[in-house]
């Protein structure tokens, strides 16, 4: 590998552990990641820093923890004055980025990032006082025949969900891969940063490859549709919200039901929910179509022994296990992604990483695989020597849940209750295969993963655990002060 490497970072949106071959799923079609896994260093066990996109892809693109870099809620935009990875390097690099942002106003560069390509009109951001700004992703859809159906103040827009009926080659991810391709092809003689995060498989889950898969073949797990009993409230009346359809009722009378967690699902039956699973791992073809678009155009430029390529998601889904839709929890299914690593030089074929990894190094190790400076004041640390086989991963990873803001709620999750219990703090650490929760307002959580990977039975209130969590705990108290987190915890 030169001295200057190129680095094409991808991430997708809402994907979960499980949708990838290397990962166990034995079922799933997904040639494109299926290659790149073939080729690059497997990660056992990646979490995220926080079970919501905008805080997670804060930590993904600055280094830092979500209470340190700023954005603890979705809607909070990055503060101009925290770097991101884009601006840690040397002025040889040009760096692009390419589809959501969710970190601020997403339609116009920023953060270091001079070549940007956008997919969301005025950036996500709708106010009285902005005018309005069509995303790039907009141009291509007028260019491409299709009519706005959303009026938006003075704007006219592609709603929501106004995609779910577009062939594959229009929906954003395979379009970003076209994108990020001309990107790197345009640029092979110059060392270049690309950063492509596509929206897929996050819901609406229902799109151009929903039939792909037979949902009563499908396999689910012990939690599927089982109440969290003996788990936080917050789980359990989450849990009640979401599995309240299949005892009756309406769902097409619950806003939040028809417009963010389940657009034209039927979550009235156990094959509607099937079927709901199903219609996701059909999404994860759209995220490799845009996998495949990228390599190809890196091998095409000559650049596949000099381009290190990562894949991974800002967070998981629940997909009806322990009963939930979406993210917003600490249970395996929405905090542990798949990480893919191929880095020239290192990479052998396919090589397994045991051990807890952090998103919260993702910053420190691709600055040192490009032989730039870390910064001191980065949280995370880089996992090079890992890779060349000279450390072990460590075995501690943290992750936090920041319910406030004093200047900002999060949207509506469904239910008042919900939305109250949501609004909770909570501070989370993987040590080995055990995870301690903790909260201050609500029932604490302790899983054994290597003997409970399903996270079924809560051994909090166990008295022959008491040791192990007043141990954890320590270890999410040091966590706090390496890191200024003033979260209060309960003393336990």
């Amino acid at each position: 590998m030169a001295d200057r490497p190129n680095l094409v970072f991808i991430f997708s949106d809402q994907q979960r552990y499980d949708t990838l071959a290397c990962n166990g799923n034995d079922w799933i079609k997904s040639p494109n990641l299926n290659a790149l896994a073939e080729r690059s260093f497997v990660f056992q066990n990646p979490y995220v820093c926080q079970t919501v996109c905008t805080p997670s892809r804060a930590s993904i693109m600055t280094g830092l923890y979500p209470h340190t870099a700023g954005p603890v809620l979705n809607g909070i935009p990055l503060p101009e004055d925290v770097p991101a990875i884009a601006e840690m390097v040397s002025s040889d690099y040009l760096c692009g980025y390419f589809g959501k942002w969710h970190l601020g106003r997403g339609s116009e560069a920023q953060h270091g990032f001079t070549h940007w390509v956008s997919t969301e009109d005025s950036g996500g951001v709708w106010s009285p006082d902005t005018p309005p700004r069509l995303s790039d992703y907009h141009q291509h859809l007028l260019d491409s025949g299709f009519e706005p159906d959303t009026q938006i103040g003075a704007l006219r827009t592609f709603g929501l969900n106004s995609h779910i009926d577009h062939p594959a080659e229009h929906h954003m991810a395979p379009w970003l891969g076209g994108r990020a391709a001309e990107f790197i092809e345009r640029n092979r003689d110059r060392p270049f940063i690309a950063y492509v995060s596509c929206p897929e498989p996050h819901s609406p889950y229902v799109g151009p490859f929903k039939d792909l898969y037979d949902p009563a073949s499908l396999p689910v797990g012990p939690a599927f549709l089982k109440r969290p009993d003996g788990a936080s409230l917050l789980s359990r009346v989450k849990a009640d919200y979401f599995l309240q359809y299949l005892d009756g009722g309406d769902p097409g009378e619950d806003r939040y039901m028809t417009t963010w967690a389940a657009v034209r699902e039927d979550v009235t039956t156990e094959a509607g929910w099937r079927a709901l699973r199903a219609h996701y791992f059909g999404g994860v073809m759209l995220v490799d179509m845009m996998v495949g678009r990228i390599i190809d155009a890196i091998e095409r430029a000559g650049l596949a022994d000099n381009t290190i390529v990562v894949f991974t998601s800002d967070h998981g889904d629940q997909l009806g296990d322990h009963g939930m839709l979406e993210k917003r929890s600490f249970y395996e299914e929405s905090a542990r992604v798949p990480l893919l690593m191929h880095v020239p030089g290192l990479s052998r074929g396919q090589r397994r990483i045991e051990g807890n990894w952090s998103h919260i190094d993702a910053v420190p190790t691709m600055l040192d695989l490009l032989g730039e400076p870390i910064p001191e004041r980065l949280h995370g640390r880089s996992r090079k020597g890992v890779l060349e086989g000279t450390e072990p991963l460590a075995e501690d990873v943290f992750m936090e849940w920041n319910g406030v803001h004093p200047e900002r709620l999060d949207r509506a999750q469904g239910t008042r209750e919900v939305d109250r219990l949501n609004h909770s703090v909570w501070r989370s650490v993987v040590s080995g295969r055990w995870k301690l929760n903790l909260c201050a307002s609500d029932q604490c959580e302790l899983f054994d993963l290597g003997s409970d990977p399903h996270e079924m039975v809560n051994l909090f209130d166990d008295p022959g655990q008491r040791d192990r969590i007043r141990d954890l705990s320590a270890r999410i108290r040091l966590w706090q002060r390496h890191t200024a987190d003033t979260a209060r915890l309960p003393d336990v």
